[in-house]
């Protein structure tokens, strides 16, 4: 499921998780392009480690964070910083645009 250096994020720990700089991957088992996103996600988990929190969270297993950030379609990315959304993408993304709004993030 999730890669060495990607956190699962619950509905439990999801505020925690994202209390300081995170991208969280909200995503479901039956969603093709989320397992097409989800290596590309693990990869970047290992390399912004230290750096971005990097997560994902079943929506159907913990539909309140997703129901609470108004989540219509999976996949989707959002980026936070201290609590709060400061980006977020909607459908696959590659990897370098991925890799740079990670870079942006962290910076």
């Amino acid at each position: 499921m999730a890669g060495p250096d990607t956190a699962v994020v619950t509905s439990a720990t999801f505020d925690d998780f994202t209390k300081g700089v995170a991208l969280v991957d909200f995503t479901a088992t039956w969603c093709g392009p989320c397992k097409a996103l989800a290596p590309i996600v693990d990869k970047l988990a290992t390399e912004f480690k230290g750096k971005v929190n990097v997560g994902k969270l079943d929506i159907d297993e913990n539909p309140e964070p997703a129901q609470n950030h108004g989540i219509m379609g999976v996949p989707t990315l959002l980026f936070f910083k201290g609590g709060k959304v400061v980006d977020q993408h909607v459908g696959l993304l590659n990897e370098s645009a991925l890799r740079s709004k990670l870079q942006k993030l962290s910076s």
